[in-house]
């Protein structure tokens, strides 16, 4: 056979045989002209990296897994890699325990002519007040300026003390002091006041008064500032006729009634008070 036939022949039988066992593994090329090393690995994803990427369609630095644990965890700030735990507590504190943190300011007092009232009793009973002004405070209280409450209750108006207050010493001759931080329970609000009159302290009370939401709380602090103007008017003898029983069961025989009533909303049934120159009003409805 000559050699132009063995040559066709061989290209007519195909390629060499390969086994269909072998397995390329990656395979790290260390070239010796180089300094630099190449490494060859496969490019194929496992199967961890797909069940992490089909979990969730978005990547997990943006989009934290949220966890069902109480327990706290390292929290990483991405801006400057500061790790700090995860606070498990409520981080704003609650004003029904801690209070308005409304402490009177202590002032540094230099002088004998300034009087830290916060502290001081200064000019308590040292003489009584001129006899107009007495006359003004200790005048009989009009019955047609006492209210009545739904339960009874007979009072005066708080800013008709005021303005007994303004027609005995002037407006700007008196005031009230705070002598004691704000107290807020769950129900109520609490703080200490002076009554000071021409340079004098007259009285000190604690008023009260209560809330139903904390958003009431503010208004809560006025009405307990009202309350305690009240009482610390008892002292100078403003409208001292709502403190005495026979003054009180007259006033009511004579200037109020009680009715019985019915809510328009749920209907209840029950009795209250109000003066015989008033109707009943919203949101009760009187029976006849």
């Amino acid at each position: 056979m000559s050699f132009l036939h063995l040559s066709r022949s061989l290209r007519a039988s195909g390629p060499p045989f390969r086994s269909s066992n072998f397995i390329s593994t990656p395979r790290i090329l260390n070239s010796t002209p180089f300094p630099q090393h190449r490494t060859i690995t496969s490019t194929i994803p496992t199967r961890q990296q797909n069940q992490s990427n089909t979990s969730s369609p978005f990547p997990s630095s943006s989009y934290p897994s949220s966890s069902s644990s109480t327990s706290s965890s390292p929290t990483v700030n991405n801006t400057n890699g500061v790790t700090s735990p995860t606070p498990n507590h409520q981080t704003t504190s609650n004003i029904s325990k801690t209070g308005l943190s409304d402490r009177p300011l202590e002032l540094e007092i230099n002088g004998e002519e300034k009087v830290d009232w916060t502290r001081s009793f200064h000019g308590l009973s040292a003489a009584p007040f001129p006899k107009e002004v007495a006359d003004i405070l200790l005048a009989e209280t009009d019955p047609e300026e006492v209210e009545i409450k739904p339960d009874g209750i007979v009072y005066l108006p708080e800013i008709k003390y005021r303005r007994i207050l303004n027609k005995a010493f002037g407006p700007g001759a008196w005031g009230l002091v705070p002598r004691s931080e704000s107290i807020v329970t769950p129900k109520t609000v609490t703080r200490e006041y002076a009554l000071v009159c021409n340079g004098r302290l007259v009285s000190v009370a604690r008023g009260e008064q209560d809330y139903f939401t904390p958003d009431g709380i503010p208004t809560a602090t006025e009405g307990c500032r009202s309350n305690a103007l009240v009482r610390c008017c008892k002292d100078l003898g403003i409208a001292s006729e709502l403190w005495d029983p026979r003054w009180i069961r007259k006033f009511k025989a004579q200037y109020t009634r009680d009715v019985f009533v019915e809510h328009v909303v749920n209907r209840r049934k029950s009795k209250i008070w109000i003066r015989k120159d008033d109707q009943v009003s919203y949101p009760w409805k009187e029976l006849k």
